[in-house]
Parts: structure tokens; C-alpha cells; sequence
């Protein structure tokens, strides 16, 4: 029984990782269709287009599914989304950006403030959660690309504003108009980035602890696991041990 039970275990797992690869290659796609669709479908030619699939193929993504998103943006009759921010407010009082690319505004919209409403958060106005984040260029790398030294010194010498390196790899930050050019430098000095993208860095980061950090959690998976949600950015500060007991 014991090694049925095991076996059953590890097949909801598996079943539950590959239902988050396959949402994650939803997300992917629709990102490179917009991307095709709002400039030429040539990645060599179109910075965004080339960003995405850059960020594709480093999820391992079939090159089958990036052709087809590609040719879905390009087509006349493609599938056009809606590029929307929200802003809230989550337990704790941290601030949290929601970004939708969405075939029906009224759905995303109802969908996000239900969401903040049933796990503890509130949704705001526009611009009442922005100002206390810079929209930055973020390049990550793993930490094979090379020591601390060494990244920082191709960082400087790409232009970029700052490097956080960790065991985990390198995280290097741009101004968002310089993500491409200092993306490309690094490439030549490192190697392919895990990942290129612009996004949301808080000013600075609200503790968040206790029963709150698993009412949090809850709230910003429950966003991202909607169909609609690309990304979810947020202020806080969770410590490892209140990650590990509360976080589920």
C-alpha cells in the first residue's frame, strides 16, 4: 500500500507540474503574439518579439509552439489582446501590480477584484500602487555564468545600474529604454541570459509575517493561476522561517 500511495503522490505531482508548465507556456505564447502583432513578426527586427522568445526558449518551450504564436500575431485575423495594469493592496498593506493581457476587459477586471476580495486584499486606483515601484530592465543568470566579480565587471561595462548576486545566480538591473542594448552586451560577455524581461522593482519592501504571509500567498497564486494574469509584482518581505510555516 505504502508504494501505492507513493506512486499516486508522485503522479498528482507530476500532473500538478505539468499543468504549470502547460499555463506557462499559455502565458508565453500569448506574450510572443502581442509581441508579433504590435511590430513586425521578425524577432531580428522587433526588440519585444525578440525579448520574448529569448525567454521562451530558456522555459524550453517547443520551437513548434513559438512559430505558432508568432504566425497567430502576424495573421490579419490573429487574436488581439488587451494590454491592462491593475493595482492593489494586499495583507499587511504591501502593494501589488497585476499585469493582464486579455481578449475581454470585463472578465480580467471582474475576475482581479474578486480574487483581492476573497483573499484578503482590496483592489486600488491607477497609480496608487505604481509610485512606490521603478519600471526596470531585470536580465537574470544563473550561477554558472560566473563569480560575483565577474558579472558585476560585465554589468559595468554594459551599462547597467545594479547586480544582486546569491548562490541561486545574478540579477542584473537596467534602466527599462537600455534593457536591450545592455542585454546584448552581456550576452557577449556571459552567454544567454535564464532570462530578459521589464519589470516592476519595489522602492522598498514591506515586512509581512505570521497568519498574513499564507493569506498573501494565497492571493498572489491565485492571481497568477488565472488565464488572463501574466505577471503579479509586489513590496513585501517574507522571512524563510515565516515562508516555511505559514507560506503552505
Amino acid at each position: 500500500m505504502a508504494g501505492h500511495s507513493k506512486f499516486k503522490n508522485i503522479m498528482h505531482r507530476k500532473g500538478r507540474a505539468d499543468a504549470v508548465r502547460s499555463k506557462l507556456f499559455s502565458k508565453l505564447s500569448r506574450e510572443i503574439t502581442v509581441a508579433a502583432k504590435a511590430g513586425l513578426p521578425d524577432p531580428n527586427m522587433n526588440a519585444r518579439l525578440r525579448l520574448a522568445v529569448a525567454n521562451a526558449k530558456a522555459e524550453s518551450m517547443p520551437k513548434d509552439n513559438i512559430e505558432r504564436a508568432i504566425k497567430k500575431g502576424a495573421g490579419a485575423d490573429g487574436e488581439s489582446y488587451e494590454e491592462i495594469r491593475y493595482e492593489g493592496f494586499g495583507p499587511g498593506g504591501v502593494g501589488l501590480i497585476v499585469e493582464v493581457l486579455t481578449d475581454n476587459r470585463n472578465r480580467a477586471a471582474a475576475n482581479v477584484r474578486s480574487i483581492f476580495g476573497k483573499n484578503g486584499g482590496a483592489m486600488g486606483e491607477s497609480n496608487t500602487v505604481a509610485f512606490q515601484f521603478d519600471r526596470m530592465g531585470q536580465i537574470t543568470y544563473a550561477a554558472k555564468a560566473g563569480s560575483e566579480d565577474k558579472v558585476m565587471e560585465a554589468a559595468i561595462e554594459a551599462g547597467a545600474d545594479d547586480v544582486e548576486s546569491d548562490e541561486e545566480g545574478h540579477t542584473v538591473w537596467t534602466a527599462f529604454e537600455d534593457l536591450n542594448d545592455v542585454a546584448q552586451a552581456l550576452e557577449t560577455a556571459l552567454g544567454e541570459a535564464k532570462s530578459t524581461r521589464i519589470v516592476w522593482r519595489p522602492k522598498s519592501l514591506t515586512p509581512v509575517t505570521g497568519d498574513a504571509v499564507g493569506t498573501l500567498m494565497k492571493l498572489v497564486d491565485s492571481l497568477e493561476d488565472d488565464d488572463d494574469v501574466q505577471n503579479v509584482y509586489g513590496n513585501y518581505e517574507v522571512s524563510d522561517e515565516d515562508m516555511e510555516t505559514y507560506g503552505g
